[in-house]
């Protein structure tokens, strides 16, 4: 892979991280743009579950990402 290609993945990855992490914030969550309750369940569900699972995988690509930029410099 090019080190263009892996750059432009590890920045992309990085943005959609920080997007992430910023929607799941206590209070400023998506629950809360809708009109949602101050009540907090264990389980995650729809949106705040997905947002979870997104964030896991983002951190999984940046990480790779960067580890494969290193090994091919």
């Amino acid at each position: 892979m090019s080190s263009k290609i892996l750059m432009s993945i590890i920045a992309i990855s990085s943005i959609l991280l920080i997007v992430s992490i910023i929607l799941q914030q206590k209070g400023s969550g998506l629950s809360g743009v809708f009109g949602g309750s101050d009540v907090s369940y264990m389980s995650k569900r729809g949106v705040e579950k997905f947002l979870v699972v997104f964030t896991i995988v983002a951190v999984v690509i940046l990480s790779a990402s960067t580890l494969l930029s290193l090994l091919v410099q």
